[in-house]
């Protein structure tokens, strides 16, 4: 039986059974593999790391080498039912077209993001004057490949702009999520360590 890290289990249960889905920078394929055995999904995957990329080839799964930031525009619009994009939009160098181009080619889009709005972020920040490094946000400033990093507000701002539509919003703190209808309320950008959003054009 495929155990899923948390934030990959609550993607997972996302996803409707049957559903035609790719993953963007889906590194060893973990919840590529999850959702093809369990969900019945036909998986692609597109992963910038080669080694990642061959690891995810030599368990079976289709994925290829490929850069989110080039090559989103080779895709067919529509071309999938789900496109998920987990921990990686901060690590992008133009996120609103990253979105744009997501939600182009997928009819369902699910992308997670650290919480740069979480408050033992805001309190490192305070008292120390530097750089937090958390679990979600654990690398120093200087070696993190996330360049443009936000809060879940910054990213529901960005939503709104694109005239996108958040149909679901799971929060996780401390290992405990909530669950919204639409846009998570005001206080997760506060208590939320991570978030994930289900959103639709």
């Amino acid at each position: 039986m495929i155990t899923l890290r948390k934030d990959l289990d609550l993607i997972a249960n996302l996803v409707e059974d049957n559903s035609k889905v790719i993953d963007i920078g889906c590194g060893n394929g973990e919840l590529l593999n999850f959702l093809n055995k369990n969900k019945n999904s036909k998986i692609q995957g597109l992963e910038i790391n080669q080694k990642k990329v061959n690891k995810c080839v030599s368990k079976g799964l289709s994925v290829i080498q490929g850069d989110a930031d080039k090559d989103l525009g080779l895709y067919p619009e529509k071309s999938f039912d789900y496109v998920i994009l987990s921990q990686t939009i901060q690590a992008t160098l133009e996120p609103k077209k990253i979105l744009t181009e997501l939600t182009r080619i997928g009819k369902r889009v699910i992308v997670s993001i650290p919480n740069f709005g979480f408050w033992k972020v805001r309190l490192d920040l305070l008292i120390k004057g530097k750089m937090p490094i958390t679990s979600k946000l654990n690398s120093t400033w200087f070696e993190t490949e996330n360049i443009h990093l936000c809060t879940i507000s910054d990213f529901t701002d960005l939503c709104d702009q694109l005239n996108l539509k958040i149909k679901q919003t799971v929060t996780i703190a401390s290992n405990k999520q909530k669950r919204f209808s639409g846009k998570p309320n005001k206080s997760e950008n506060i208590f939320a360590e991570e978030a994930i959003f289900l959103i639709q054009n």
